[in-house]
């Protein structure tokens, strides 16, 4: 019994480890850019879209198609960024331990 109690103990301490973790994602923000920095967009750690910076040369009518997908470009590089450092948090809590597959945190 003195390896589970022992194990319990870890548990808890993960569990306040990860609810401090996922405070901390919380207020982060990661930006994304593309078109060489003409669009930037910024995420919040719960993936919310903080802001859009538009560069003022892609303000032309005949390139709004390149615009939009510059927008989702920016778009999934911050989305990348931030699974990243998700996934590198998520490494130092577990001392490496991977999740169980289609198990993701905090998000999923």
């Amino acid at each position: 019994m003195k390896n589970l109690g022992q194990m319990l103990k870890q548990a808890q301490a993960m569990q306040s480890r990860m609810g401090e973790m996922q405070a901390e994602l919380e207020r982060m923000e990661i930006a994304g850019v593309a078109g060489g920095d003409l669009v930037k967009v910024v995420l919040s750690g719960k993936c919310d879209l903080k802001s859009i910076k538009i560069d003022a040369s892609l303000m032309v009518t005949s390139e709004l198609e390149v615009l939009e997908d510059l927008i989702v470009a920016a778009h999934r590089d911050a989305r990348a960024k931030l699974e990243a450092q998700m996934s590198e948090a998520m490494s130092k809590i577990t001392g490496g331990i991977e999740l169980p597959a289609g198990m993701k945190f905090p998000f999923g």
